[in-house]
């Protein structure tokens, strides 16, 4: 995927958190980021741009929450190859055919009890779409503003990080990489959309560390910085990338 990626013009910022992140984790610590999600080719996306930045051994060992399409549509497969995934069936794709939701509910279980004993473990660096899916264009505008997160998700993987015992530090992640690869306008529930491929530079931003204090009481506050930040990055990213094409800031 390197071939489809303006690397010299693509842009990493939020350097000096990037670099606190990676010590984090080096010194046992993990890092969750939650990101916005704009391509099937993110996880390449953020590996390559981490390597720009100069954390490649650090790439290497992230690992990347995926939906279900990554390992069952043979046209997803190769956008994560060689990238560590822990696929989650999302609620939407669970509650369409209730023949396999039993199994899928399961699946879903063995690969939280795997997060949850990687996070224990210590080290671990996750990626995080708390959106659930990939950004989608609107229509009439023409822009691609970045689809909210699902307080639930961040909610949980909150909750997983207190589970561990060990020090989990969480940051907002913005990235840009629609134009790389984009989305049908609207979601299709199957596999086998059709991929369009464009030699374009892409981005991230990693924005401050959220403040992980408090229970149940600061859990819409923690969320809402989350989101908010990484809107905010998304904006001055995508206004660096493709001058013009960001949605206006409310």
């Amino acid at each position: 995927f390197r071939q489809f990626m303006d690397m010299e013009e693509s842009q990493v910022l939020g350097m000096d958190n990037l670099k606190k992140a990676m010590e984090q984790a080096e010194a046992g610590e993990n890092v969750v980021f939650f990101a916005n999600h704009q391509s099937e080719a993110d996880p390449q996306v953020m590996s390559l741009m981490l390597e720009k930045a100069g954390f490649a051994k650090e790439a290497e060992k992230v690992v990347y929450v995926a939906g279900h399409k990554v390992t069952t549509d043979p046209l997803a497969i190769p956008f994560s190859m060689g990238r560590n995934l822990i696929c989650i069936h999302s609620k939407k794709h669970i509650d369409a055919d209730p023949e396999t939701k039993p199994i899928k509910s399961r699946q879903n279980l063995a690969a939280m009890n795997g997060m949850l004993d990687k996070l224990k473990a210590g080290g671990t660096i996750l990626w995080v779409a708390p959106s659930g899916g990939r950004d989608r264009r609107d229509v009439e505008s023409g822009k691609t503003p970045i689809a909210p997160f699902d307080h639930k998700t961040m909610d949980m993987f909150r909750l997983m990080g207190t589970k561990s015992k060990k020090p989990t530090h969480y940051y907002p992640l913005a990235m840009v990489s629609y134009e790389l690869c984009p989305p049908p306008d609207f979601i299709e529930a199957g596999v086998g959309e059709q991929r369009n491929f464009r030699f374009v530079p892409v981005g991230i931003k990693c924005g401050d560390e959220l403040t992980n204090e408090g229970g149940l009481e600061s859990r819409a506050a923690f969320n809402d910085a989350g989101f908010q930040r990484c809107l905010k990055d998304y904006h001055e990213l995508r206004e660096m990338l493709f001058p013009g094409t960001a949605p206006e800031l409310e």
